[in-house]
Parts: structure tokens; C-alpha cells; sequence
């Protein structure tokens, strides 16, 4: 199964959800090098990168120019969302994705960010007018990323889905919770199902799919074109395209173990502090490295040594004996 955007061609449908303080280009690039039908970049505040100036580090990090990225826009006035749409097109972005998903207080907090994200959601007339002007703005694919609702007396995502697709946008990922649920119980498969039902654009599930198992149950209860995984690729880049391979009959993928293992976590970890600097790469770092570690059944002694020590040479030289283990299979 394959999906196509206008000219691209997102093969297979097996996608990177969008995590703040994760999904950076280092990490984005070794989950597209396992293979990905698309990764999506950080959110990013519409306002905030239209008023800073932009510079090369700031085209690398959100991959501009990237056929496999898209690029993820949150805010909440048209304006600066039209604008910052705008901005990205230009340096080269290929497909513009709208944030109307993110569950966090000071996303959705008027005090916060504005009432954005999943805050929209409260807001429908206001979030078309959004939709609208970011559609209005480029020529690229936009798509959109939303919830079930804000809680479950307002389950509106079927309604906020027609609207987009009425409104441009070619693609809605749906993540199966509420805003209200933020991460907690289940995502709620089934419930996609009526967002499926709704709208004839490409329709991706997103919640709780931890492996080729959970992959194929959130296809066969939502309906939906494809998959989005998100924590579930965390320690493990390689996961979604043991999907596709299981799903779609890609070529599965050579997962790591031990020295291979260390190899590719020993180059995350470089590729971090090239892209960072040595101290704020070092501090990125570490939550990856905790999750190779889980990966690795690394000992808690020594899982501590690793996340406290802050030469890099001294933790390059300490994750043979961290990581030198079988790794577990995805579930």
C-alpha cells in the first residue's frame, strides 16, 4: 500500500509522529535510514520562527529540502501560521503539517503558547480559518494532525476532518485519545474508525502502536491508510520499518545486536553532539542513551555511570559494556 501527496509518494504508509525534544534531524535521519514513509519534524511555534531570523542550523534541524519530512507548524492566529507556511515552502519544505494535537497545559494554556494545538479543537470555526489560511498560503501538500476531541463530551474530530478536507488539506493523522487523556488508559482505535468514515483523504492511525502486532489491530479497527508511531520507536529506530516489513511486505529490516548495536548508538550519540555541541548534545543525549539501555537490559549501576557522565569521550568508551547485550524484540 502506498499514499501519494499531490507529487509525493509517502512508500510505505509508516510515519514518525512529531515529539518535541526527540524527533530532531539526528534522530529523524537514522529512523529514515531503517526506512520511513515519511518523518515529521519538532513542532514549531508559527509566530516564533517568522519574527527570528532564519539561519542554516534552523533549515537543517526542521528538514527543508527533506522528500521524507515534513515540516510541523503549531500557533493559533492565521496570520503568523499563513506566514510561517510561507517561510518553510520557500527554503524548501515538501510537505506542511498543522499541529492541532498536542495535548501539553502550556500548548493549549491561553497563558501558555496561545490556545493552540489541541486547543483548536474547542475552537472549529477558528481552527478552519487557520486551516484555510495555511492551505491558501503554499502549494504543497498540508495535512493535519488532531485528536479524537477535547474530552469526551466533545468528540469532534470527524466534524474538524471534513472541514480540512473541504478546506485543502490532502491527509489527517488521527491519535486516539482526547486532549483530556493526554497519554493515559488506551488510544482508542475504533473510535478513528468514524473519522475514516468521514472524510476521502488518506486517514493515519497514531496511538499506542508499539510494534507489528498493535500496528496491524490499529489498520484493522480504525480503517485507517497507514500508521504513525511515536514513543514506541523510542531505543528503537528501526521499528518502524519492521512494521511495513510485517504489514506491507517491505524488506525487513537488519536490526541491530550487540556490536551492531553499539555501532549504531555509538553514531546517534556523535551525530548529536555534531549537531548540538558538546554540552547541550551531551544533555540531549542522554534520554536516547536511557532508552538504548532499556533496549539493552543495561544494569541500573551502570545505566547511572552512563547518564551522569559528561565527557564524551568517557561515555563513548563506556557503552560497550552498557549495550554489548541482546537487545529485545518489538512487541
Amino acid at each position: 500500500m502506498t499514499l501519494r501527496l499531490a507529487d509525493r509518494l509517502l512508500d510505505p504508509p509508516v510515519f514518525l509522529a512529531p515529539l518535541a525534544g526527540i524527533t530532531d534531524r539526528p534522530f529523524r535521519e537514522l529512523v529514515a535510514s531503517f526506512g520511513a514513509g515519511l518523518v515529521v519534524s519538532e513542532m514549531v511555534a508559527s509566530q516564533e520562527m517568522v519574527q527570528a531570523k532564519p539561519g542554516v542550523r534552523e533549515k537543517a534541524e526542521l528538514g527543508f529540502g527533506r522528500a521524507d519530512t515534513a515540516v510541523q507548524l503549531a500557533g493559533r492566529e492565521p496570520y503568523w501560521m499563513a506566514e510561517a507556511a510561507r517561510m518553510a515552502e520557500a527554503n524548501g519544505a515538501r510537505i506542511i503539517d498543522i499541529n492541532m494535537g498536542c495535548p501539553a497545559k502550556k500548548v493549549t494554556s491561553a497563558s501558555g503558547a496561545g490556545a493552540s494545538g489541541s486547543a483548536l479543537l474547542r475552537e472549529p470555526e477558528r481552527a478552519l480559518r487557520l486551516i484555510e489560511a495555511v492551505v491558501g498560503a503554499v502549494k504543497v501538500p498540508v495535512t493535519l494532525k488532531t485528536r479524537l476531541g477535547w474530552d469526551d463530551t466533545l468528540l469532534n474530530a470527524p466534524q474538524i476532518a471534513r472541514q480540512a478536507e473541504a478546506a485543502g488539506v490532502r491527509m489527517v493523522t488521527i491519535h486516539g485519545r482526547t486532549r483530556c487523556q493526554f497519554y493515559k488508559g488506551r488510544a482508542d482505535w475504533a473510535a478513528i474508525a468514524r473519522v475514516r468514515k468521514a472524510v476521502s483523504i488518506p486517514v493515519i492511525a497514531n496511538g499506542d502502536i508499539t510494534g507489528p502486532v498493535s500496528a496491524a489491530e490499529a489498520l484493522r479497527l480504525s480503517g485507517a491508510d497507514g500508521v504513525m508511531v511515536g514513543r514506541g520507536a523510542q531505543g528503537r529506530p528501526w521499528l518502524l520499518a519492521q512494521i511495513a516489513a510485517r504489514l506491507f511486505g517491505t524488506p525487513p529490516p537488519k536490526i541491530p545486536a550487540r556490536a551492531g548495536f553499539l555501532d549504531m548508538v555509538s553514531a546517534h550519540y556523535e551525530a548529536m553532539l555534531s549537531f548540538y555541541g558538546n554540552d547541550l548534545g551531551g544533555r540531549v543525549a542522554r534520554k536516547h542513551l536511557g532508552w538504548y539501555m532499556d533496549e539493552a537490559a543495561t544494569p541500573d549501576a551502570l545505566r547511572r555511570t552512563v547518564l551522569t557522565e559528561r565527557d564524551p569521550a568517557r561515555v563513548l568508551a563506556l557503552l560497550p559494556d552498557a549495550l554489548m547485550r541482546e537487545t529485545r524484540d518489538a512487541a
